[in-house]
């Protein structure tokens, strides 16, 4: 189930750190929630500088990185407010870029709405 996106604008890091910040968002993601590393999926979606404004001014070089975490519903509070803070921290990190100006979020999931093979993780926890 584990999902993480992370929407960069093209051309201000570097591929070397994309994949640095692919392999530590998983391992991370992994740790904090418990979850066999196998399961996460993450992946770096870059925009054109054009296509981005951060408070209504267009990419001027500055890095804004937003990321999104999914995560099943039933998991507390604390744990997806460790799993923020360990995610910016390491896109802080990673890629050098000012804390202030790093956002994310956990979009919460029903397992019976997410599947795995086609069948709802729900079900697929019931038989496990």
């Amino acid at each position: 189930m584990p999902v993480l996106e992370v929407h960069l604008v093209e051309g201000l890091h570097t591929p070397a750190q994309h994949a640095e910040l692919l392999v530590a968002l998983s391992t991370r993601y992994a740790e904090v929630t418990d979850v066999p590393l196998d399961r996460v999926r993450a992946h770096v979606t870059l925009h054109r500088p054009e296509l981005w404004a951060t408070g209504g001014i267009p990419a001027d070089g500055r890095s804004a990185p937003y990321f999104t975490a999914v995560l099943f519903a039933d998991r507390l509070a604390e744990l997806r407010r460790r799993l923020l803070g360990a995610l910016t921290d390491l896109i802080v990190d990673v890629l050098g870029v000012d804390r202030r100006l790093v956002h994310g979020e956990v979009i919460p999931v029903q397992p019976d709405d997410w599947a795995i093979g086609g069948v709802s993780a729900r079900t697929s926890r019931r038989a496990s």
